[in-house]
């Protein structure tokens, strides 16, 4: 291709006519040209006078030979820029999801086991102590959460008690707490107009509407009473209530770590009575309430005893009530 386009040049310039600015052949380019990058001189052509003027891009001309192939090196389009823009955005929201599943993965903890440490929260999910501990820091300066020291006979080792953390009612207020005013507002209607005997039966028929699908239990053994509370646990849990079992020495305990009517439950203690009261009908024993929600603990919790003590013979009423006449007044009112 380079032989025709010479001597199409040197055609035209032999034939007067102006090419514009001559190319001076790069075979006859002297060698310092090259490098001093100096111009030629001029020449007269039939009358013509034509400057020539050196090309920097005619001095490769072995390269000209290679036309089938063109390399770009060191250069970045704008689509790999943008795209590599992108995929720093894409990191860093994939970041952000990351932390946010960590976190709730840590109030979910925190309400099905807390209190509990930092150490033990750690452990469970699988996480470094540094990062759970910027987890908590945030959760408790947005109320969500506080610490608390380990009471001496759950410290481990020796040193300082270690900070027991769980949900405020702030955090637990982000579970949610459905229709709390709509619900407190209807009940205290009910009793407005049939009273607080009307508030009862209405707990009572909630409570047994969450029970509704288990049967009382046959036979009190320590594994089917076992069995039962955790039936009850399960119940609860479809309801809302994040229950749990725990055995705890020579007894079991029905944990709920939320409660979905807590404030409601807090003006209307019934509710909470009439859980109790269902507990005791499908377990056939005498079971406590340790803690709840609406007094302010972490939890709802119920103690269940698995040995079922023996029931004794009762007196009769006479002679229960025989040795209270026998006492005497030492103040001495009974003679007055």
């Amino acid at each position: 291709m380079i032989p025709q386009v010479r001597a199409h040049i040197r055609d035209r310039v032999k034939a007067g006519l102006k090419y514009g600015p001559a190319v001076r052949s790069i075979r006859n380019l002297p060698p310092t040209a090259h490098r001093a990058r100096e111009r030629p001189s001029s020449a007269v052509y039939a009358g013509h006078e034509a400057r020539e003027l050196r090309a920097p891009l005619l001095d490769f001309g072995n390269e000209f030979r290679h036309t089938d192939v063109v390399k770009t090196v060191g250069l970045r389009s704008e689509d790999e820029r943008a795209g590599r823009k992108a995929g720093t955005g894409s990191a860093a929201a994939s970041t952000t999801v990351a932390e946010g599943h960590t976190r709730a993965a840590i109030v979910q903890l925190l309400l099905a086991e807390g209190p509990i440490t930092a150490t033990a929260i750690g452990t469970t999910l699988g996480l470094a102590p540094a990062g759970v501990r910027r987890h908590l820091d945030a959760l408790i300066d947005s109320g969500q959460a506080r610490a608390s020291r380990s009471a001496p006979w759950q410290q481990k080792g020796r040193g300082r008690p270690a900070k027991q953390y769980q949900l405020t009612a702030a955090g637990r207020g982000q579970l949610g707490h459905a229709y709390d005013d709509l619900a407190g507002a209807a009940i205290r209607q009910l009793g407005e107009i049939g009273g607080e005997q009307a508030i009862t039966e209405f707990a009572r028929k909630r409570a047994r509407t969450i029970v509704a699908g288990i049967a009382p239990v046959e036979e009190h053994t320590p594994q089917r009473t076992e069995a039962k509370a955790e039936e009850i646990a399960d119940a609860f849990t479809d309801a809302g209530f994040a229950a749990s079992t725990r055995k705890v020495g020579t007894g079991v305990q029905i944990c709920q770590h939320h409660c979905p009517v807590a404030h409601v439950a807090e003006e209307f203690p019934q509710l909470c009575e009439a859980e109790l009261e269902a507990f005791r009908d499908l377990l056939g024993t005498h079971v406590q309430r340790l803690a709840t929600i609406a007094n302010g603990d972490c939890a709802c919790t119920t103690h269940v005893p698995l040995l079922v003590l023996p029931i004794t013979k009762k007196t009769s009423p006479e002679t229960a009530a025989q040795p209270a006449a026998l006492r005497t007044n030492d103040s001495g009112r009974s003679a007055e």
